[in-house]
């Protein structure tokens, strides 16, 4: 017969077992989830900056990057987002001219904040569309362009005319090695504590567009996604300087407005930096609202 020591030792090693498990889980997502944050040594976001890269890959560079920290969109030193470790059942497919289709796929992982799914039938016209982001630091316009990544740019119409991105904080900064800044996970605390930053997403990912000949030079908006294909979310990163990535992240348009603001946050730097120098920034940048604008 079991006594009542026997089973507080079974209780302890329980315990013990479901903190291991969940220690797992963090680390299996926050890897999922660094494309900006690790990838290029941090990359991603460039060479030498892997780490980073990974980051942009999913989130937090402790993943992600965009995740591995972001320093690397799934790398080391890209931006990351940072979903959970499973990738989806089914490959988002690309917009189709034949059909005027996107293929947008449901997307469980990291923590979903649910607001739907874009309508499939899209359009490449008009070419242009402007992008407000009103933010507690000023407004930030962006041109995007819908005529060659018409999937992202009908995914943020989408998630702006659903309010997804209102009163969300930009969880990852840079270093001046890896100059961007991550926004777009709508769950993200941004205080420097807070070990899921990064893992937010819709509940859905599409393929990757504008990728060829794609580079990340100053005032590029791009798409931030996990190292494998066909994972971009919700989540997207402002560059303030050159990063040196590889043309894995959509480049979805170019900032016209607001890039002082971007240089006011980078100067402030980051709470507590990781291994990939990232990190959530001691300057706040909380998007207030979004809107999204046809040009003709």
């Amino acid at each position: 017969m079991a006594t009542g020591k026997d089973r507080q030792k079974q209780l302890a090693r329980e315990h013990h077992e479901r903190q291991m498990q969940r220690r797992v889980e963090r680390e299996q997502k926050a890897k999922r989830t660094a494309i900006i944050g690790s990838t290029v040594g941090v990359v991603v976001v460039v060479g030498g900056i892997v780490a980073a890269v990974a980051l942009l890959n999913g989130g937090d560079a402790k993943t992600e990057a965009a995740a591995t920290p972001e320093p690397s969109v799934s790398d080391t030193a890209a931006p990351s987002a940072s979903a959970s470790p499973t990738a989806p059942v089914a490959a988002a497919k690309p917009y189709d001219p034949k059909t005027g289709k996107c293929g947008y796929v449901a997307d469980t992982s990291g923590t979903v904040k649910k607001v739907g799914t874009p309508p499939a039938k899209v359009s490449p016209k008009p070419a242009v569309k402007t992008m407000t982001i009103s933010t507690n630091l000023g407004d930030i316009q962006v041109q995007l362009d819908n005529a060659k990544a018409p999937c992202t740019v009908n995914s943020l119409e989408f998630l702006a005319k659903k309010n997804y991105y209102d009163g969300s904080k930009c969880h990852r900064l840079g270093s001046a090695q890896f100059p961007m800044l991550q926004c777009g996970d709508p769950t993200a605390k941004a205080d420097g504590k807070s070990q899921t930053d990064g893992m937010g997403g819709p509940g859905y990912v599409m393929a990757e567009e504008n990728l060829q000949g794609a580079t990340y030079k100053r005032g590029v908006m791009a798409m931030a996604k996990t190292s494998a294909p066909g994972s971009t979310g919700s989540q997207f990163f402002l560059v303030s300087g050159d990063l040196q990535l590889s043309p894995d992240y959509t480049p979805v348009g170019t900032i016209t407005k607001g890039l002082d603001i971007l240089d006011k946050v980078n100067k402030a730097g980051v709470i507590t930096p990781g291994q990939d120098g990232t990190g959530a920034p001691k300057e706040t940048l909380q998007f207030k609202d979004v809107t999204i604008s046809g040009k003709s």
